[in-house]
């Protein structure tokens, strides 16, 4: 593991997997936003941070400036593909027109018809979940709940067991968790290349009615998709749709063991849900994307070199008090609310349909069996940072 020194200055010297980052992001953004609202580092291959909603927007919006080919907010030497995903990840790692043919096959697996579908078997799951720790006092609603559905989620629509899911999870969070870890990385990302080569296989010879059955035998002008195409697809699926959702979960979980205030309100108000989970989202929003700076060019006034990444952080820009009346407060019945959550322009969340039903169904079955909780007296809550924030562990306890 790589020891790094703490970071002294923000706007010069940041470092989003720095602990005090990670624990506490909302006030050195605030900080930023007042003294350098583009901060700089050259920690980790050098990078530009936006920290307002204007700019995020702005830099989101201009694909010709700012391109998707490299999103990961951590550099790393390693390259645990081997080179077998030449396109990345598509569509989220791609510039038109290969983002915009690859962004059309996944659209109608997250439709609202397509989502609706996977709402009886999420409730369900849901449920179980909860019954399995009911019989206790206490639970640990990160590891327990919010981390065990979005994977049992994704392992339906990709057509593989769910019995998979503690592995699923296992490899994602060696990817996107573990920046300054890279054998673990390394080991996340030959497993998800691994399996999803072997299920490739099986697909062409045996096609189901899931995802990668239908990009197994999917045609594109006239000529079948290549696999690492197919491959990079349905990656992208399985890591961009667990540690994103499972995040949102828990962060709404966490806020409400501490506001009963809420609690009791979304109890008793069971149709602010909606407007609630937007406001999560908005609070709590899990995701920051890079882009690289295609030419040297000035952007508000920072000289940017061709080359240099841009961290695009979303999370930062829902907090942004230019944008949000009451910007570091959760207001259930927010009216209105134009977050970023999801991204915006051509690279917006092609699952949002489906993380929102899944954080409304985590949270209205959670409230419906457990209406009062807290977190556990001395609770150490632990978060990962990076390109996904969101809390590890929550140790809670119930009547």
């Amino acid at each position: 593991m790589t020891l790094r020194p703490p970071v002294v200055d923000w706007a010069t010297d940041f470092d989003v997997m720095d602990p005090a980052y990670v624990e506490d992001p909302f006030s050195i953004w605030d900080d930023l936003r007042k003294t350098c609202p583009i901060a700089h580092t050259d920690r980790r291959g050098g990078a530009w941070l936006l920290t307002t909603y204007a700019d995020v927007t702005a830099a989101a919006h201009d694909i010709e400036r700012f391109s998707s080919l490299e999103i990961g907010v951590i550099a790393s030497d390693e390259e645990p593909d081997d080179g077998l995903l030449p396109y990345g990840r598509p569509p989220i790692s791609a510039d038109p027109p290969l983002h915009t043919w690859t962004r059309r096959l996944l659209l109608p697996w997250f439709s609202h018809g397509r989502v609706q579908s996977y709402e009886e078997m999420t409730r369900d799951l849901c449920r179980r979940l909860i019954d399995g720790f009911m019989t206790g006092d206490h639970v640990d609603a990160a590891a327990d709940y919010a981390q065990q559905i979005p994977v049992r989620v994704i392992a339906k629509i990709l057509g593989v067991p769910e019995d998979l899911a503690d592995v699923f999870t296992g490899w994602v969070r060696d990817v996107l968790e573990f920046a300054d870890e890279p054998d673990r990385v390394r080991r996340g990302g030959d497993g998800i290349l691994g399996f999803l080569i072997e299920h490739l296989q099986l697909r062409k010879d045996d096609p189901r009615d899931d995802l990668i059955s239908q990009l197994a035998h999917t045609n594109h002008e006239g000529e079948p998709l290549e696999d690492s195409l197919v491959l990079g697809i349905a990656g992208l699926v399985l890591i961009a749709g667990i540690d994103t959702t499972w995040s949102a979960i828990g962060s709404a979980l966490w806020h409400l063991a501490q506001h009963p205030d809420d609690t009791a309100r979304l109890v008793a108000q069971p149709d602010l849900m909606d407007s609630a989970v937007e406001e999560f989202l908005r609070a709590y929003s899990p995701v920051t994307m890079a882009r690289i700076v295609t030419a040297d060019s000035e952007f508000e006034g920072c000289p940017m070199a061709a080359g240099d990444k841009l961290l695009m952080n979303f999370p930062a820009a829902n907090r942004d008090p230019s944008a949000f009346d009451r910007a570091d407060e959760v207001v259930l019945d927010r009216a209105h609310n134009r977050h970023i959550a999801f991204g915006t322009g051509i690279h917006r969340c092609a699952g949002s349909n489906l993380a929102r039903m899944e954080l409304r169904v985590a949270v209205e079955e959670w409230l419906a069996r457990i209406p009062t909780f807290r977190l556990a007296e001395d609770a150490v809550v632990t978060w990962a940072g990076g390109q996904v924030r969101g809390p590890r562990s929550i140790p809670m306890v119930f009547p």
